[in-house]
């Protein structure tokens, strides 16, 4: 009997899609949106240290938890966004209209 294999075959890393770049905060990627570029960064778990809120819902995004982060291409690093993963991909199906009191805090 051979030994069991514990890696899948046909080698170690999937293939980037078309566009992405990998450096050491995560994959990024620029997608079109509104007829406009947006670079969009996937963020790990374990790397993920603050609270932000989804602009998609306006709900919190704890520490610890995956989400996106995007901005726009010719953006400046205050215009990124923080999304759920779920919010950002369901982004053409929500409304932009967030309800917020004037006090609120904005992260």
């Amino acid at each position: 009997m051979s030994p069991r294999r514990n890696r899948p075959r046909g080698g170690g890393r999937p293939a980037r899609r078309f566009g992405e770049v990998e450096d050491r905060h995560g994959r990024e990627r620029t997608v079109e949106w509104r007829d406009e570029e947006w670079v969009v960064r996937q963020v790990a778990g374990q790397s993920a240290a603050k609270h932000y809120r989804c602009p998609g819902c306006d709900q919190e995004i704890p520490p610890g938890v995956p989400h996106v982060v995007a901005w726009q291409l010719d953006g400046r690093v205050e215009d990124r966004r923080h999304w759920h993963r779920a919010c950002w991909n369901a982004r053409d199906r929500r409304s932009a209209k967030l309800q917020r009191s004037r006090n609120a805090p904005r992260y």
